[in-house]
């Protein structure tokens, strides 16, 4: 009955990483033992400072609707974290709180873009900024990276891709899939490009912010001539453990924000009161309350990359944020493996869910074809264990 649904639905992708997520649960429930690395979740507990502040918002019979963009004493909160963390300065009316980081994109992507609008999309980039485009009736357009510029563009590919279709570009720093973040004077020079094109809108998306291994990522929105057009894009999920709290949140322009407002408000309306409360403790706490993960995540990183760099065919940067692996497995490309024909990065992938019972993201999902996506949001065990399969399926 696919015919009776809308275009919309119709023409939107399932998105990869919950498809291959839902795979390895389907091989798990068929007794299976399958070590997922394929979702972008941390592996921790939600730190018990936060739990013990829903627990007394519980107490406190906190239970009514919220208002839609948020409880004041959160905005208010968020404002000082962007200052503490980011040096920027937002009023709690440029602040709107959301269903997630998920929704906060999406609100954006809502009330910016029109049809046939262009959203610029570096390269390799979240599985779903390019859904939600196509959700807007946007067109997404690539623009290239590979492992040898450690996944970043330069200035003249951004030039070259500019068109004036182009609405919107969405930067991700440190970056989901690949770990990568972009320097302050890497930012600054994109900038140059983009205040020819004052028409053009920015989204920057640092929901990783915390996950980095000394390299401090630096704000968008810090740069002087890009605030008043840059919509700062955070959440819990991802530094705190928090991923099905779903609170996420924007820092924008007045009118942005208030636009955002309106579309939730017809949409979702308020998010969950008890979240909210535990928010406020969250974002108001210092990042070193969560250093012990981030201490951990550095730690399995160095060990996949020193067990990686052992299979021959495996080509590796060093992921300076976030909890993922990027590798280029193309050197595989055109070869049989396991009387399976690789052609692409999805046949890789699959490979390795069904002979080795590792579950991966293909790197198709990301923009970069070449490549599959490793998630060591997993433990060490489980680690050394999915490498040693991967290693005895390619050997």
């Amino acid at each position: 009955m696919s015919e009776a649904l809308s275009n919309r639905i119709n023409s939107l992708p399932v998105s990869q990483t919950l498809a291959m997520a839902a795979k390895a649960r389907e091989l798990k429930s068929q007794g299976k033992d399958i070590i997922s690395l394929s979702l972008g979740e941390p592996d921790f507990n939600t730190p018990d400072f936060i739990k013990e502040a829903a627990i007394e918002a519980v107490n406190q019979n906190y239970n009514s609707y919220t208002p839609v963009d948020g409880y004041v004493e959160l905005k208010e909160a968020i404002c000082k974290k962007f200052k503490r963390d980011n040096d920027l300065n937002y009023t709690p009316n440029q602040v709107v709180v959301s269903t997630g980081a998920k929704q906060s994109i999406t609100n954006v992507m809502q009330v910016l873009l029109n049809p046939g609008d262009e959203v610029l999309l570096p390269c390799p980039y979240w599985v779903s900024y390019s859904a939600i485009a196509t959700l807007c009736e946007a067109v997404s357009v690539e623009i290239p990276s590979t492992i040898e510029t450690n996944f970043k563009i330069t200035p003249e590919q951004l030039e070259a891709a500019i068109t004036p279709k182009t609405k919107l570009i969405l930067f991700n720093s440190p970056n989901n899939p690949s770990g990568t973040i972009y320097t302050k004077e890497e930012y600054l020079a994109l900038a140059k490009v983009l205040e020819k094109y004052p028409e053009i809108f920015v989204m920057s998306d640092e929901i990783y912010e915390h996950i980095n291994y000394g390299t401090k990522p630096f704000s968008f929105a810090a740069i002087e001539s890009m605030y008043d057009r840059t919509i700062t894009v955070n959440g819990l999920a991802k530094a705190f453990a928090m991923t099905g709290w779903r609170i996420g949140y924007i820092g924008a322009p007045a009118w942005i924000a208030k636009a955002c407002t309106k579309m939730q408000g017809q949409v979702t309306s308020g998010t969950n009161c008890i979240a909210q409360r535990a928010a406020i403790t969250a974002v108001s706490a210092n990042p070193s309350a969560v250093q012990y993960m981030v201490d951990e995540f550095k730690s399995r990183r160095d060990i996949v990359l020193d067990l990686l760099g052992k299979i021959e065919g495996f080509k590796l940067n060093v992921p300076e944020g976030a909890f993922y692996i990027f590798p280029d497995i193309s050197a595989f490309f055109g070869k049989t493996i396991q009387g399976k024909e690789i052609n692409n990065a999805s046949d890789f992938s699959m490979l390795l869910l069904e002979e080795a019972n590792v579950a991966t993201v293909t790197g198709d999902a990301f923009g970069a074809p070449n490549c599959i996506r490793m998630s060591y949001a997993a433990s060490e065990l489980q680690l050394r264990e999915a490498i040693k399969r991967i290693k005895e399926v390619l050997s």
